[in-house]
């Protein structure tokens, strides 16, 4: 690996993509450039996965705003044994467990529902609308899993991650997450189903 001077820009892959080891190794030499382009590459995911539990956009920026400064205090300890992206994933996944212990307790084994919510009636056939609507069911539902369901909803199907870096960002075995991410869709079939009709 060749060692870039503070305030270079990091190399680039053909897709575009900033070398994440250059990165994190110009981070650790204090190269606040280099932090810089971190947040921007990996701000999107955070405030994603952070706004899909916490509903109050102002609190979910701040939450997003913590999880980079973790980030940057955890950076000298990062030992890239995992993607760079897999570990913020698992610094989201801990701030949201301390935001909402409430779902962070849920019982996974769990399938009774809480019933604490309204039914929801579309009112229109206007396709548009449909959609808004239709993602308006999902996001509801998605929110009313426990977070660890709802860690793996967003993360597998909503950015795309893989059974790996799930397993890895949780810090739970390849099966287990497997079987989690199978309750959490018969869960979230079962409240679009039920609750969310």
């Amino acid at each position: 690996m060749t060692a870039t001077k503070p305030g270079a820009p990091a190399t680039r892959s053909l897709r575009g993509e900033v070398d994440e080891h250059e990165l994190v190794e110009r981070c650790r030499q204090g190269d606040e450039g280099a932090f810089r382009e971190l947040v921007d590459q990996y701000k999107n995911m955070v405030f994603a996965l952070i706004a899909r539990t916490i509903v109050n956009r102002a609190r979910a920026e701040e939450l997003a705003q913590d999880v980079f400064l973790k980030v940057h205090k955890g950076l000298p300890y990062f030992r890239g044994e995992s993607k760079l992206s897999t570990w913020i994933y698992r610094i989201v996944i801990n701030a949201l467990s301390q935001e909402r212990p409430d779902l962070a307790a849920a019982s996974l084994d769990d399938d009774q529902q809480r019933d604490d919510r309204p039914r929801y009636q579309p009112v229109a056939d206007d396709r548009a609308f449909g959609d808004l609507v239709l993602r308006d069911r999902l996001q509801k539902a998605i929110e009313r899993l426990p977070l660890q369901y709802q860690v793996l909803i967003n993360g597998h199907y909503m950015k795309g991650m893989r059974y790996e870096e799930l397993a890895a960002a949780m810090d739970l075995p390849m099966g287990t997450v497997k079987t989690h991410l199978h309750r959490a869709k018969r869960q979230l079939r079962q409240l679009l189903e039920t609750e969310y009709r």
